[in-house]
């Protein structure tokens, strides 16, 4: 063979082998394209989900659909910080464990999580069986066995929300930067919409909540109380309604002034929360004035209630962990619908009335009208 053709052959293999390298970088070109365009409409799809709802738990199962979509994790899990104790919960568990994980606690610095938690730093493990830093990831049966963990903070102003925890791949491959990118970016508006969340619920909570007591206002009480009425209107059952009034309080204002008196009245409104059923709305009225409405409760059982209350609020030593040792009473009226009352205002204005004939008289005291 001549060296011309011998060149001419090696020159063509060469031409071929930069079209099938060139072909192959192209398809790489076309799968990074395509995942990047995957990323860019699931990222539009979550900031939709945030402008249109504040309902945190329909945004965290478009994001929990996402993070599927996107990086395919074969487990993952959304962990929030309970405020009170510091602990991580699992609120969002997708896993063969999922319902067992529900609920579950990880205490602050526990596994992969809660180092994430503890540190404010994202955590990418190829191969936690390589790692040696963390024992097996607490709660999780997986199969394949774990392997390959992804967890990065839900953060907001430098505040820690929660976690993000992906647990192996369904193609079985190592997560990688690109996913802790992309994941680091969904976690940002998780922390949008946990945070949105919360400041909606708070806002909720202030206009229809008493701030000084944590019973309902008087405005949510009469929404209530609407409802209430119409309820047992339509199905004739008994609604009773007791007025309370403390006793000789602005006693306790002109002894202590009134910060304590403001004390006292969170004090009051606690004991009353803890000692009445679920179903039963109570709420300040004004001042020292409190309602308790009482769902299917005849009047002769909203005395029996009125009479433990008083019993309770008779025995009970006030701010006593603040050092004073403050005793009070108070004045009870109950009235009931349909024995005395048709309308919401009747039921109103019969029960005050009841509770100021006792004020007027002994006071400390019950009177059903």
């Amino acid at each position: 063979m001549s060296r011309s053709a011998s060149y001419g052959r090696s020159r063509s293999k060469g031409k071929a082998e930069n079209c099938v390298y060139e072909q192959q970088q192209s398809e790489r070109n076309l799968e990074l394209l395509e995942r990047r365009n995957e990323e860019l409409r699931a990222l539009v799809e979550i900031g939709k989900a945030l402008t249109s709802s504040l309902d945190l738990q329909e945004i965290l199962n478009v994001i929990m659909e996402k993070v599927s979509l996107l990086l395919k994790p074969h487990s993952w899990s959304l962990l929030l910080v309970d405020e009170a104790s510091g602990d991580l919960v699992y609120e969002i568990a997708v896993s063969p464990a999922a319902e067992r994980l529900k609920g579950v606690r990880l205490t602050r610095g526990e596994g992969v999580a809660g180092w994430v938690a503890m540190h404010g730093e994202s955590r990418l493990i190829p191969d936690i069986r390589a790692d040696g830093q963390f024992p097996p990831v607490s709660g999780y049966n997986v199969s394949p066995p774990l392997r390959s963990v992804l967890c990065v903070p839900v953060k907001s102003k430098n505040r820690i929300l929660g976690v993000v925890e992906l647990v192996n791949t369904v193609q079985e491959r190592c997560f990688d930067e690109a996913d802790l990118t992309i994941l680091s970016t969904i976690a940002d508006y998780a922390a949008i919409a946990i945070e949105n969340a919360r400041y909606f619920q708070k806002v909720n909570e202030l206009a229809i909540t008493d701030g000084l007591t944590g019973l309902y206002n008087s405005r949510h009480l009469h929404n209530l109380l609407d409802y209430e009425v119409a309820r047992a209107s339509r199905y004739e059952a008994d609604l009773s309604l007791v007025f309370i009034d403390l006793d000789h309080f602005k006693n306790v204002n002109d002894t202590y002034g009134h910060l304590v008196g403001s004390r006292l009245l969170t004090e009051v409104g606690n004991l009353v929360l803890r000692h009445i059923r679920k179903v039963d709305i109570a709420a300040r009225y004004g001042g020292d004035e409190f309602v308790i409405v009482l769902p299917n409760i005849s009047k002769a059982g909203a005395y029996r209630m009125s009479a433990k209350l008083r019993k309770l609020l008779n025995g009970h030593v006030f701010l006593a962990d603040e050092g004073f040792r403050i005793n009070i009473t108070a004045s009870f009226g109950i009235a009931s619908l349909p024995e005395d009352a048709r309308t919401k205002i009747d039921l109103i204005s019969l029960a005050d009335k009841a509770m100021y004939e006792v004020k007027a008289t002994s006071r400390d005291g019950i009177k059903m009208y």
